[in-house]
């Protein structure tokens, strides 16, 4: 009933244009742009550099009083200039609690070529957007309570980030964030944050982004320690990926099962369902053209395995649906957009570029080398069993990474803590008392879903608890370096 009434609530809203992740290309959900479209991208009227970049530095907006109006809690935002052509756009806040001791937790959305602020306003950050889309109110269950807490734009070009769009795949982005990070911990404003506990939080696009980074981290680091390369260590405690595309061979058949079966609702008929399954097992169909792109395929047999598999299977099934929440038809007008606020205090917190939620010439430069189909779980095993604590959890009515897939994913991984993980039984999870999902711990690794969340976990509420109230219980546990529990 509920949940009937939220989805009620939410039709009687204005609609907008949303924040989403994952862009519609050619009418297609996630697809991979055709000649023409790229040609139009590439059209795009690029911004004007700014000329005074900084390679190797920061430059740094402090205290802007926007978003974060808790008393003494500082913030900054601003560029991290990797190159003279290459900036990266970031947004930090200190923790609201013992910020001189507490961990630094990083945020990453997804896309690929999605803006990190959709993380910051529309989910955990120290503000929300409101419905009228043009103003925010204070978070209480901000992740920033207990961390400290540094939202990037990341690739270059992504949301307020701007320059040169070289990165076009997973293990590139890795890179210019680390690239990144070692000139932000070498700048003196936030030179006190080397060697604190680190963590990366990620969603959607994050299946891959997440290990991939992680797992780079702890390359570099091993390098600096043999004495290959110099740079500051990343102390990587915990990794956190929501609602993310890892594993693609193991998570596409999550599409046909939950359009079919889901705790709310079928999404489409079964002559639908039906298309897209013979689309799936066929010769030379979506399952084995993503083996063929895992089995040492080229840029272009991953590339045709996405449009493939896109086309065919995950565009379809969703039917009439929001993909990122099925409760509402598309298109769900909540999360609210942020684009009007965001460039309604560009200037103040030092934006440089007019801000869109997702760079269409960044998706496609994933798309031409295939980097959607790879797969990351071999990253997130290296991760897992290198003892850093590691979460994956979804919102069960979320479609687009739904929690067949995810789980499915979960189930197939093989590290020091899988037999462990096979042998539990899902347990209630529960904050203050109030069911809010489900979960399992082995080891370092935990798995949770969600009840009553869409794609953006933290955006949502089930129950008697607030906004974001699960998300946050979840996130302040795995930052103390403590299992999933019930409270």
């Amino acid at each position: 009933m509920l949940l009937s009434l939220v989805y009620l609530s939410l039709l009687a809203l204005p609609l907008s244009v949303l924040g989403q992740q994952i862009p519609v290309v050619d009418g297609v959900i996630g697809g991979v742009p055709s000649d023409a479209s790229i040609a139009s991208a590439e059209a795009e009227p690029r911004p004007l550099r700014v000329a005074a970049t900084t390679p190797g530095a920061l430059r740094v907006v402090e205290n802007s009083g926007v978003c974060e109006t808790t008393p003494g809690v500082q913030q900054a935002s601003g560029y991290g200039d990797l190159t003279a052509t290459e900036s990266i756009f970031f947004w930090y806040f200190a923790a609201r609690e013992n910020p001189s001791t507490a961990p630094l937790a990083l945020w990453f959305n997804g896309g690929p070529g999605s803006s990190s602020m959709i993380g910051l306003l529309q989910e955990l950050g120290p503000c929300r957007i409101n419905n009228d889309t043009t103003t925010v109110s204070l978070n209480p269950f901000s992740w920033n309570n207990n961390a400290n807490t540094l939202f990037i734009d990341q690739p270059v070009g992504v949301g307020f980030s701007n320059g040169d769009l070289n990165v076009g795949t997973s293990q590139e982005a890795a890179a210019d964030v680390w690239k990144f990070l070692q000139i932000f911990l070498k700048d003196k404003r936030f030179s006190n944050l080397v060697g604190r506990e680190l963590a990366i939080w990620t969603e959607s696009y994050g299946g891959h982004y997440g290990p991939t980074f992680a797992a780079y981290f702890l390359s570099q680091n091993a390098a600096i320690a043999s004495g290959k390369i110099s740079g500051i260590p990343l102390n990587l405690k915990a990794l956190g990926v929501g609602d993310g595309l890892t594993d693609p061979l193991v998570q596409y058949p999550g599409y046909i099962a939950y359009a079919a079966s889901n705790p709310y609702h079928p999404l489409v008929s079964e002559s639908v369902i039906t298309q897209a399954n013979t689309s799936w097992t066929q010769h030379n169909g979506c399952r084995d053209q993503i083996t063929a792109c895992n089995n040492g395929g080229s840029d272009s047999v991953c590339s045709s395995a996405q449009s493939f598999c896109n086309s065919r299977i995950l565009d379809p099934l969703v039917g009439p649906f929001d993909v990122y929440y099925i409760l509402a038809r598309d298109p769900d007008p909540y999360p609210p957009s942020i684009t009007s606020y965001l460039n309604s205090i560009r200037t103040r917190v030092g934006g440089e570029v007019t801000w869109r939620s997702s760079n269409s010439q960044v998706f496609n430069n994933f798309a031409k080398t295939g980097d959607w189909m790879r797969n990351s779980r071999p990253d997130l095993e290296t991760v897992i069993n290198a003892g850093v604590r590691v979460i994956v959890y979804d919102g069960d009515a979320d479609y687009i990474l739904n929690f067949n897939g995810v789980e499915a994913m979960v189930d197939a991984l093989n590290t020091k803590f899988s037999a462990t993980y096979k042998t539990q039984v899902f347990q209630p999870y529960t904050v203050h008392g109030q069911l809010a999902g489900q979960f399992k711990n082995a080891g370092t690794f935990s798995y949770v879903r969600i009840y009553g969340a869409g794609h953006e976990v933290p955006a949502y509420k089930f129950g008697s608890l607030a906004t974001g109230e699960a998300a946050f219980q979840m996130f302040s546990q795995i930052m103390s370096n403590q299992s999933l529990s019930s409270t």
